[in-house]
């Protein structure tokens, strides 16, 4: 699984290179009340939180449905309401996201996976004006014990 992790983090950082960070995701978007700052830079994007569903196909191999979420983060601190003249930036932000998903739409991360399909997309936000667009990946993988 790390091989699939690195190789799609290398897709993004190839394909967004105006990012400022890109992460293995282990919860930096999660803060608690005492913090004052997020431990990451804006726009970033983390990655992780795969997950897979194995079964025995015998022969000491096992095939895995799996997802991989990718989270894309963007500071709102901005005024973007309509009258303020930089409501543009909505449509910015939406555009990052979409640079992101085809990205990584059908983008094969290891000899072992079939290619990435979006399975679900929300956005959210958090504390701070922070933004959050997370898609999720399902892909097929093929181990060996």
């Amino acid at each position: 699984m790390d091989e699939i992790l690195i190789n799609i983090m290398e897709r993004i950082a190839a394909k967004m290179p105006e990012l400022s960070m890109l992460d293995e995701d282990y919860g930096q978007l999660e803060m608690s009340a005492e913090d004052d700052s997020y431990p990451v830079t804006f726009p970033c994007v983390l990655v992780g939180n795969i997950e897979a569903d194995w079964r025995d196909q015998g022969l000491g191999c096992q095939k895995g449905a799996a997802l991989v979420t990718v989270r894309l983060a963007i500071d709102c601190y901005d005024d973007t309401h309509y009258s303020s003249g930089t409501y543009d930036r909505v449509r910015e932000r939406r555009q990052s996201d979409l640079r992101l998903y085809k990205a990584l739409n059908r983008f094969k991360s290891a000899q072992c996976a079939t290619p990435l399909v979006r399975v679900k997309s929300r956005d959210y936000t958090l504390p701070g004006f922070i933004k959050v667009f997370e898609t999720t990946f399902s892909f097929t993988i093929n181990d060996r014990l």
